[in-house]
């Protein structure tokens, strides 16, 4: 492969598909699609794309998601428009001969009661959280697809388990925005606006592991580049923290000085959540930026754009 190997990366607006692109531009084998992207859950958009595009490689960040209050809203919106991302996608790149495809699951995926750190081999091996079933439903049916593809046909399609992540250009809005997002602007409004108290959803003692989006982009470019297995590959830092002890940083970090409320009658979701990663940590990848830094360096990206 040489330096122009052209790598589709399918959302490439969204945080986590911005932060693929700067990695694979840092990269000297690789070099990102720059074309405009289609509606990928239109199937007849993307045929077009591809034909008229021809990508060698793909990773899939596209699809919709949201945290906790969006999963319960909007349980069909997602996992339509996550089934029909994936099929559309994987079967195009079937089809036009793509080289190699990472498709990003979730760490959602894995059974509720999964033992901690999750291995890649607790996929099926019991009930999911039922606030994000839906969603983590659309997004096992991507890994199923990707290793049915590598069974049928041989392609060399790789399903990939990213843990929970945030970053500069992540979705802070109080429909979908997830936890770190979430907290960060309720913060910031809170102490814009000298409230006494914020309530957070849950007990604050559900456990969650988080990866900032430039480490996890890193990760993504190092696994379509490095890694040579056939199945499912977690995407984790095996450092994880309570909801609350997340709370207590980010209102540090925003200087908020009111009370933080939580509120037992919401869900927590699962009890704990942390990836194992040893597979990726074995391939000699470690992320390079340290949490409370990550964090505020959203933060600085939210002050900044926050306008938008």
């Amino acid at each position: 492969m040489g330096r122009e190997t052209s790598v589709l990366v399918a959302g490439a607006s969204k945080a986590l598909g911005r932060a693929i692109v700067e990695a694979l531009e840092d990269h000297e084998r690789f070099a990102p699609m720059t074309a405009p992207q289609p509606e990928w859950s239109d199937q007849g958009e993307t045929e077009r794309f591809f034909a008229e595009h021809a990508p060698e490689h793909v990773i899939i960040a596209a699809g919709r998601s949201g945290g906790i209050s969006f999963n319960r809203q909007r349980p069909a919106t997602l996992i339509r428009d996550n089934l029909m991302v994936a099929a559309n996608i994987i079967h195009a790149a079937h089809r036009h001969g793509v080289q190699r495809l990472l498709f990003l699951a979730s760490s959602c995926i894995y059974p509720r009661m999964s033992e901690q750190p999750i291995q890649e081999q607790a996929l099926l091996t019991g009930p999911l959280e039922p606030t994000n079933q839906a969603y983590a439903v659309a997004k096992i049916a991507g890994v199923e697809l990707c290793r049915a593809y590598r069974t049928e046909y041989g392609h060399d399609f790789i399903p990939v388990a990213p843990t929970n992540y945030f970053g500069p250009g992540d979705d802070f809005s109080p429909e979908n925005s997830h936890v770190v997002g979430a907290l960060i602007r309720r913060m910031h409004e809170a102490r814009e606006q000298a409230l006494p108290f914020i309530e957070i959803w849950g007990t604050g003692q559900a456990r969650r592991e988080f990866m900032y989006t430039r480490d996890l982009g890193r990760a993504c470019v190092f696994v379509l580049d490095k890694y040579q297995g056939h199945d499912l590959i977690n995407i984790g830092t095996g450092f994880s923290l309570s909801i609350g002890e997340l709370a207590e940083i980010i209102r540090d970090i925003v200087g908020y000085r009111g009370e933080l409320r939580y509120d037992a009658s919401k869900p927590d979701g699962m009890p704990v959540k942390e990836l194992d990663g040893s597979v990726l940590r074995g391939l000699g990848f470690a992320e390079a930026t340290p949490f409370r830094d990550a964090l505020a360096a959203t933060y600085q990206w939210f002050i900044q754009n926050k306008a938008k």
